[in-house]
């Protein structure tokens, strides 16, 4: 059993030598490259990095689209003992900049559009790194930095002086050495680094694979982005296990170029199975949906009927055609053949199922996938766990749930005093395996908060059935979740608001898997009289009550692109919608505890409506009527 990425690397590579590895798309069309050839590479990177001074537990940075050369880079890496910080290609140059000083890195890797982004925005980060090499750069790019293939070019020619000393370098490898350094969103500007070893990737494979199995023939796309832990062990190092194969999305000169580009490489790979998360899911519904329209009102009409015969028959997934259900079966089929089927061409014809990781993806977007003939298979994870615990699976799957635990893992749910709880109540989702970090990065107090007597408190909330199904039912604690599963700490920037604003009190931020941020603000009626006395408005008029409001909402736009503060938050996580209200949050109205802390839960339940309404067009223009009638309120 392999227990380093090395070593389960070099096992498939012996054992799939001419199968295919990688399919990328060079001068327009989509080229194969076998793990043998990968191999290859692989040595000649990780000599050319030996013989430039890097050691084991070195720090390397990489900044890259997903591709071949990225693939090639992370494993060379890891052949020579050094341990990998992958970053988003969605981070800007300042929080580049963090990581790649918070982690010690003093070698990127990085692509020409990523390089680009840097020279454009701030180029301190690539002054302060020893070496920089490119991947994909282009003769016009005027870049003074080594490319990936002249790198490799002259790692091949070092194979033979370096071989010795490269297998012994391979040899020195152990499974819990760290092979990752993968950033959270993090709070103000300080994310956290998780510390991911070999044997928690190796082992989370090994989970992984109790849930559902991947024949050596299969072919993916991987859309999501490489940096992820998901796209990580699920889209990577499992494929590599299983001696699958790999396609990357066609890089473009933009990113909404890369994106545009997915569609049409779907049909050109024709893949089996493509991991997904929400945001994703519900772009490629509302493209079907969009297609079929286009056919006429008698095509959708069909689809429409279609689609209510297959809900009626799957019913919740794992009770597929049983009982009356079963005499549903033939119209079933006759609608997938002559709809469903059609359908299924705009991802190839071949394309067996999806693996749904991030957020949790509502039941209706399930049920349409699975009716089509394409389920979702909902899993639930995160970078801490390496990150797969759980997920549904081909032969068995059930709407609404994230599946069966994996198993050589354990699972439990316990309560705010961290005491395990009977089986069917609700509570913090705690688990424990290999597959649990190492910690966070020079933090030692956040990982003495996460990981306690080897047990990783994940902070998500849920419960266990008697059939073993896990519900994961959202937060736990505070964090924000938005539509693709990213997570962010809401305090960093609420603090920032009532800190900055003098006419805002309170905040409290929601985001529950929604596509935007909003918040739940009491403003500070002193602050907010004193301003219209010195702007000579009538506290009573409506004019002056629409002109709070948008002083309000100018608050928090500075936080915004282009605001004074625009440089301390991810955009994501500003709230776009503002519910105004009169009530403040106090120990008396159960708000706030003892301590004096938002008690999150009971604002968020107190104001349900209102966070409801956020989430409409209305209720999204801050001027609203519900907003109007608090400041008239508290005007008073």
């Amino acid at each position: 059993m392999s227990k380093t990425i090395v070593s389960l690397f070099e096992e498939s590579a012996e054992k799939f030598a001419e199968n295919t590895l990688m399919w990328e798309k060079r001068a327009g069309s989509y080229d194969p490259i076998s793990y043998k050839q990968l191999r290859a590479e692989v040595h000649a990177f990780a000599a050319w990095l030996i013989e430039h001074g890097v050691q084991k537990g070195d720090r390397i940075a990489l900044f890259a689209e997903g591709c071949s050369e990225w693939l090639t880079a992370e494993l060379g890496m890891l052949y020579t003992g050094a341990v990998n910080v992958p970053l988003s290609i969605k981070l800007n140059s300042e929080e580049v900049a963090f990581r790649v000083k918070h982690s010690g890195a003093k070698i990127l890797v990085i692509s020409r559009l990523q390089l680009l982004k840097l020279r454009q925005e701030d180029g301190n980060v690539l002054s302060e790194m020893k070496t920089i090499i490119c991947l994909n750069p282009q003769r016009n790019d005027h870049i003074q930095y080594p490319s990936m293939r002249h790198v490799l070019q002259e790692g091949h020619k070092l194979i033979d002086t370096h071989h010795t000393k490269l297998w012994q370098r391979i040899k020195s490898i152990e499974p819990n050495d760290y092979a990752n350094i993968c950033y959270t969103s993090g709070t103000t500007s300080d994310p956290k680094g998780i510390i991911l070893t070999h044997r928690n990737y190796t082992a989370n494979v090994e989970q992984a694979l109790t849930l559902m199995n991947i024949p050596s023939y299969y072919v993916s796309l991987l859309i999501l982005p490489w940096d992820h832990a998901f796209a990580h062990t699920v889209g990577l190092f499992t494929f590599i296990k299983l001696g699958a194969s790999i396609a990357a999305v066609q890089v473009g000169n933009t990113a909404a170029e890369a994106l545009r580009n997915i569609p049409v490489n779907i049909k050109e790979v024709r893949p089996h199975l493509l991991l997904s998360v929400p945001s994703l899911a519900k772009n490629f519904r509302k493209n079907i949906e969009s297609g079929v329209a286009q056919k006429g009102k008698i095509a959708e009409l069909l689809f429409r009927w279609g689609l209510k015969v297959a809900y009626t028959y799957n019913n919740l997934g794992f009770d597929r055609g049983q009982g009356w259900r079963c005499m549903l079966k033939p119209l079933v089929a006759l609608f997938d053949k002559v709809l469903f089927s059609q359908v299924r061409q705009q991802f190839g014809g071949r394309l067996q199922f999806f693996i749904g990781g991030g957020a949790l993806l509502d039941i209706e977007l399930q049920r349409f996938f699975a009716a089509i003939g394409i389920p979702m298979l909902q899993g639930y994870g995160l970078s801490e766990a390496s990150p797969v615990i759980s997920s549904n699976a081909p032969q068995l799957y059930k709407f609404g749930s994230s599946g069966q635990v994996a198993k050589l893992m354990e699972l439990k749910i316990c309560d705010e005093k961290g005491n395990e709880v009977p089986v069917g109540e609700k509570g913090e989702i705690v688990i424990r395996g290999e597959n649990v970090m190492a910690g966070y990065w020079s933090n030692e107090q956040a990982t003495a908060e996460t990981i306690r007597e080897g047990w990783l408190y994940t902070g998500d909330l849920g419960y266990m059935t008697p059939d073993g199904w896990l519900y994961v039912l959202g937060r736990f604690k505070s964090l924000l979740i938005a539509d693709d599963g990213e997570k962010y700490s809401p305090e960093g920037i609420e603090e920032a608001i009532v800190g900055q604003s003098p006419y805002i009190e309170q905040c409290v931020l929601y985001n529950n898997q929604k596509s935007y941020t909003s918040a739940i603000i009491v403003p500070n009626r002193e602050a907010i009289k004193r301003w219209l006395d010195k702007e000579n408005l009538s506290p009573d008029s409506h004019e002056a009550h629409r002109l709070v409001l948008e002083l309000i909402s100018a608050q928090i736009a500075e936080y915004r692109v282009g605001g004074r503060y625009a440089a301390m938050f991810p955009n994501r996580w500003i709230p776009s919608a503002l519910a105004i209200v009169g009530e403040a949050f106090t120990e008396q109205n159960g708000m706030m505890n003892s301590t004096l802390k938002v008690v999150r839960g009971k604002v968020e339940k107190y104001f349900a409506n209102r966070i409801t309404q956020l989430y409409t067009p209305e209720g999204k223009n801050i001027l609203n009527e519900e907003n109007l009638k608090a400041v008239k309120n508290l005007l008073r």
